[in-house]
């Protein structure tokens, strides 16, 4: 056990050296400081988005839609973005998502009825489709591939340091101001990764030097969806989206404010603690599935998120909801790159365009349904409800993933 801690950390070590030691591009840094920016501003109102919700709706029938929304746009901007990007450029596309993204919670500040809100998170939903896609798009177009692995898991690992320390910073902001005031902080965090964006010489250089010729067609798509094992990985993500948006991000908070006691402040920490597992086990879930498999770390990973939740129902101290809060993260950690890792394995190469953008359609379409369905088990059924239902769709996703082949087919 200690031989194979010590290899794991080794290993991580050379990774994140060769990440650090290689003359990555200007562009690089600047793109890491807009992902942190906006990740930071993003997750300032983590930890009571649904309270505010519920508070504007007291009968808690659009409360999940105020969460859902942020994936309605996404639904239909997810293949089109791609396409989008080709014509206009991956630079114009990030600014245009960007400056949604600025839009969106400029609404969600001036929210005096749950309707505003859910406009605002759809149109916030939208620029961050536009600009998760570019960013990405962006990053693969200048990564070597010796260290694109390393240095996207980093870059992603950097990223959620700012949820990490959005939540309790939204949840200090909200004690101290309201919960729409804090969306002019989210503001701040957003704008100045705009102008940086807007700004950057390097990133005009790149976009003119690194123009995509291709792009998904529908032959594509059709393709993914007639590969069982494409198929099945897609319904994983969806499930996977299920649990995590509408107990995670929903739910969740609620539970721990109305049937647990918490303040906004003590959930904001159960947030972060849950981010901190995430963004530790996002730094080495590549090398784990490298080393031992992509199927045994998924599993593994989908194990911890059901012992997560379950933890939540058993625990009666903060101590036990912040350890429960951390096991969340690293079930999350462990699924985010290795269940896509695993669909470039299968994916033929011909076809990889056309699985990823399902996958992402299909991702969006789990956060949509995620919190509607989970606010209805917890509204007219009981609290603990949704919790169980989570665990068992965490079950049926660990078999599906044991289901599916792990060769690329021809």
């Amino acid at each position: 056990m200690q031989h194979n801690k010590k290899v794991i950390t080794l290993g991580l070590k050379s990774k994140l050296g060769a990440v650090f030691s290689s003359n990555l591009p200007k562009v690089y840094y600047e793109l890491l400081f807009v992902g942190f920016s906006i990740m930071t501003g993003m997750s300032l109102s983590s930890s009571f988005l649904s309270l505010l919700a519920d508070q504007l709706d007291p009968s808690g029938a659009l409360v999940g839609m105020v969460v859902s929304a942020w994936f309605l746009s996404r639904i239909f901007m997810e293949l089109p973005a791609g396409i989008i990007s080709d014509r206009i450029g991956r630079r114009k596309l990030l600014v245009i998502g960007l400056g949604l993204a600025i839009l969106g919670p400029v609404l969600c500040s001036q929210a005096t009825h749950i309707y505003i809100l859910i406009i605002g998170r759809s149109i916030w939903g939208m620029g961050t489709a536009l600009y998760f896609m570019s960013n990405m798009a962006l990053l693969m177009d200048i990564l070597p591939v010796e260290t694109r692995g390393s240095a996207i898991g980093m870059f992603q690992g950097i990223e959620n340091i700012g949820s990490f320390i959005g939540a309790p910073v939204g949840a200090l902001l909200a004690t101290q101001f309201s919960f729409t005031k804090v969306f002019y902080f989210t503001i701040i965090f957003t704008l100045i990764s705009f102008v940086v964006a807007l700004r950057s010489n390097a990133m005009k250089d790149l976009t003119s030097n690194h123009e995509s010729k291709h792009t998904l067609t529908f032959k594509q798509i059709s393709g993914s969806l007639r590969n069982w094992s494409i198929l099945i990985v897609c319904v994983c993500v969806l499930l996977r989206m299920l649990v995590i948006q509408g107990i995670f991000q929903t739910v969740l908070q609620l539970y721990l404010n109305k049937n647990m006691g918490l303040s906004v402040g003590d959930i904001g920490w159960v947030i972060s603690m849950k981010v901190a597992g995430q963004i530790i086990f996002l730094l080495i879930a590549g090398y784990l599935s490298d080393k031992y498999g992509r199927k045994p770390v998924l599993a593994f990973g989908f194990g911890v998120g059901a012992l997560s939740i379950i933890s939540f129902i058993l625990s009666k101290s903060f101590a036990g909801l912040l350890f429960s809060g951390f096991l969340g993260g690293v079930g999350e950690g462990l699924g985010i790159t290795t269940l896509l890792a695993l669909l470039t394995d299968i994916a033929p190469a011909n076809a990889r365009g056309g699985a990823v953008g399902l996958y992402r359609t299909f991702m969006d379409i789990g956060g949509f349904f995620g919190p509607i369905i989970f606010m209805i088990l917890y509204t007219r059924f009981t609290p603990l409800t949704p919790f169980y239902v989570a665990t068992a769709i965490i079950l049926v996703n660990i078999s599906m993933v044991l289901l599916t082949k792990t060769k690329p087919a021809s």
